[in-house]
């Protein structure tokens, strides 16, 4: 792993020659398929390669390379589940009223009415978050923005939003709880 750090090719082909069988049983009895298990071991070597600079020497090397296979086999479930939790199946959809505005469409209105009072940057990043599910450091990369920038946006549009809900329920704003 030393050499792979210094820019060995031969020694980072050898270290996946040597490492890979194992990670792949591992990732295996994990995923709950051969192609997911098949994808994790390359996500798996496309992270250790990225991060192979904090590795160090004089640290046991299987725990590091274990621990990032373990994170990113964490990472594709929960992305498994937000998509799951996204999506629904066909035949459970709803038709929307004949009459009158169809449903749908009066949710999106009244969302877009509740989020007018954000900035247009608030307002992406609080839809990202969420209306898609996605992660701090998902919107971070979506939008070409720090961490520490979305947390700030976020924290804003929350601030607006809890204003604007509690002048339209006064009562609920004199006793603090805003829903």
């Amino acid at each position: 792993m030393t050499r792979y750090q210094a820019g060995d090719h031969a020694a980072a082909q050898a270290l996946i020659e040597r490492i890979s069988p194992n990670l792949h049983r591992y990732l295996d009895a994990q995923a709950p398929n051969r192609f997911d298990a098949d994808d994790l071991l390359q996500e798996v070597w496309l992270r250790i390669h990225r991060v192979r600079h904090t590795y160090q020497p004089d640290k046991p090397l299987l725990p590091w390379v274990y621990a990032i296979a373990r994170r990113v086999h964490i990472d594709h479930y929960r992305r498994t589940i937000r998509t799951s939790v996204r999506e629904q199946r066909w035949d459970e959809l709803h038709e929307p009223a004949a009459s009158g505005e169809p449903e749908c469409a009066q949710v999106g209105h009244d969302l877009q009415e509740l989020l007018s009072p954000l900035s247009a940057s608030e307002r992406e990043v609080l839809e990202l978050m969420k209306v898609g599910g996605m992660s701090l450091e998902e919107v971070a990369r979506a939008t070409s923005c720090t961490v520490g920038s979305v947390k700030q946006k976020v924290h804003r549009a929350y601030g607006k939003l809890r204003e604007a809900m509690s002048m339209t329920n006064p009562k609920k704003a004199q006793t603090g709880v805003v829903p």
